[in-house]
């Protein structure tokens, strides 16, 4: 389905993996449906006897398996082109199919909440295939109070489907409907200023070619800044409405509580950073003093100190890169490195109406697949490694546990992809020749930190703040959600940085925040990564065992359970003091060698 015919069929990923063709899927789909009627044959006798509960789970796995698969073949096939029909149908097909399944199994859990976990434990006696379900049974009951009755349920499924329509219409708006201008590029030419090209936009030394391309890209959001709002302000009604529908205090809790996280743990985030925000104000500070600048705008956020920023990296370098710097996590963690870059399991270059970004997504019974836009910067050689840990978390989840317990919780998500940066970091930092490129690389480990920790817990403050306006009963205007990234922004980089207008309209193209309290994660995740990365440098093979043993868990636990075996405590405020120490720790090495 890719439309740019150039693209070397070796960089883009082979989907035929999954379903031969179209045909394929749409038998699967029929085989989804056959298994919803017998799922939705269980009603009033779903666990009516041991054996009884286990057809309904196992049909209801099935299901979820089926769909699941479905759904990530349509997705990726619409991604790689956005404006391919046949593809969006496939998306737009199996997302009704899954509202309407949904709808005729919302019976379900209503229906198994009249049990007892003391009948379940009955049930296990008598049917020792049960057993298997018994994290799930548990985690199922502690949300008694969550769920409703069967009606209910199904009128919430159907606003689940309305409400995903938001993220949906921002997409549609942002990648196939607005115009992006051309701006003059560095050399004189024209360049345009789309998502596409941030990265290599942002990290040019040519300023003023940094400025025109930033207000270009982000003028373009400030045309449509009413439509925007009045997307994300649905949205946020929708997880508002979600959560006050399901007995919630905040849809932030309900969000939380989907992982298991306490809500102490979102608050400590966000006071912490906030109580320590001094290091990261230094930091904009030695930036504006090593670019010999006047002010400071967030454009000049990304350009290294060094510069040295002419350099590209072959995909072919990057690869290799990557598979050095892991190579401490074992000889077999290697080798499915090799199959994934070796057998087409990634989409490597940008073309026309591709999705924008990076990401990683996994079907159970398929390999991962991996979705880049890879021009040849630093930045794009450390997305390889970020997206590739993503993976390798997958396929090792997928091998060691069953599909009831194969996915990992959000939490935990952004532990391996962020680790592989971590470790390919400090391969090239200790293998750079120069002090130049250790500078080089000390100015890119402090920029990650800034646009991974403080970046995102900003965003978390952000929708943390919006969703209290609505759940307050006051509305969200374009004026006041500009005017709260503005603020948060002077909060966080200091008195020092210039907030351009516009700067102010920069939440409106976060896709992110049409997934409510996701971003935090982020924050918590690489926080996770450099305190195992630490252990790894500091222990060696015991770290890297115990860390490859949190590869292999999945869901198989609650994700701040999961990430003690890789030694790190997330309910505890260390992690994140050892991040903003390891930020504070890099910046005076910056500035030592750079004599500041």
């Amino acid at each position: 389905m890719k439309k740019d015919t150039q693209t070397p069929v070796e960089a883009t990923w082979n989907l035929s993996d999954m379903f031969a063709d179209v045909e394929s899927w749409q038998a699967q789909l029929a085989q989804a449906k056959t298994v919803c009627d017998k799922l939705a044959a269980q009603r009033g006798h779903a666990g009516e006897s041991p054996s009884a509960l286990l057809q309904t789970a196992q049909l209801y796995e099935q299901l979820n398996l089926n769909i699941e698969q479905l759904f990530v073949f349509a997705n990726t096939n619409y991604d790689q082109d956005m404006s391919n029909s046949q593809a969006k149908d496939l998306y737009e097909t199996i997302s009704n199919e899954y509202t309407a399944m949904q709808e005729r199994i919302s019976f379900l859990a209503p229906e198994l909440m009249q049990m007892t976990p003391e009948q379940f434990s009955s049930y296990c006696e008598q049917c020792p295939e049960l057993r298997l379900y018994e994290q799930f049974a548990k985690d199922f009951f502690a949300k008694r109070e969550h769920i409703l009755p069967a009606e209910m349920e199904t009128l919430l499924v159907r606003m689940e489907n309305l409400g995903s329509s938001f993220s949906k219409t921002f997409d549609d708006l942002t990648v196939n409907d607005v115009h992006f201008p051309e701006v003059e590029g560095p050399d004189g030419t024209p360049f345009t200023a789309n998502e596409a090209n941030y990265q290599q936009a942002l990290i040019n030394s040519d300023r003023d070619f940094r400025a025109r391309y930033f207000n270009g890209l982000l003028g373009v959001y400030g045309q449509h800044i009413h439509t925007l709002a009045s997307l994300y302000y649905g949205s946020v009604k929708n997880d508002v409405y979600q959560a006050r529908s399901r007995r919630y205090p905040s849809a932030r809790a309900m969000s939380l509580d989907a992982n298991h996280v306490q809500e102490a743990v979102y608050d400590n985030l966000i006071a912490t950073v906030r109580e320590h925000i001094g290091p990261l104000q230094d930091y904009v500070a030695l930036r504006q003093q090593v670019l010999e600048l006047n002010d400071i705008h967030f454009y000049d956020l990304f350009v290294p100190m060094v510069r040295d920023t002419e350099r590209r990296y072959s995909y072919e370098e990057a690869q290799e890169l990557v598979l050095k710097a892991t190579a401490v996590l074992g000889e077999d963690y290697t080798a499915v490195l090799k199959e994934a870059m070796q057998n087409r399991w990634i989409d490597v270059y940008p073309a026309s109406n591709k999705a924008t970004g990076a990401y990683s997504t996994c079907a159970y019974g398929f390999h991962p697949y991996m979705l880049l836009n890879y021009t040849g910067t630093l930045d794009d050689v450390f997305t390889l490694a970020h997206e590739l840990g993503h993976s390798m978390h997958s396929y090792y989840s997928h091998k060691n546990q069953p599909y009831i317990y194969a996915d990992y919780s959000i939490f935990t998500a952004e532990v391996a992809s962020t680790l592989n940066e971590e470790l390919l970091f400090h391969y090239l930092y200790t293998h750079s020749s120069t002090p130049a490129e250790q500078a080089l690389l000390l100015s890119k480990h402090l920029d990650d930190i800034r646009s991974t920790f403080y970046r995102q817990t900003m965003f978390a403050d952000f929708e943390n703040q919006t969703h209290q306006e609505v759940e307050q009963g006051r509305p969200l205007l374009p004026e006041e959600l500009c005017e709260k990234h503005r603020a948060l922004n002077q909060l966080y980089y200091g008195p020092q940085f210039t907030v351009d207008e516009s700067l102010t309209y920069e939440w409106a193209r976060i896709p992110h925040f049409y997934r409510a309290f996701y971003m935090y994660q982020y924050a918590t995740g690489i926080s996770a990564a450099i305190s195992i990365a630490r252990r790894i440098r500091e222990q060696g093979a015991g770290a890297v065992a115990d860390y490859r043993r949190f590869l292999t868990t999945g869901g198989s636990n609650h994700p701040i359970e999961l990430l003690k075996i890789a030694g790190v405590d997330m309910a505890s405020p260390k992690p994140i003091l050892d991040t903003i120490a390891d930020f504070s720790e890099t910046l005076q090495k910056l500035r030592s060698l750079l004599g500041k």
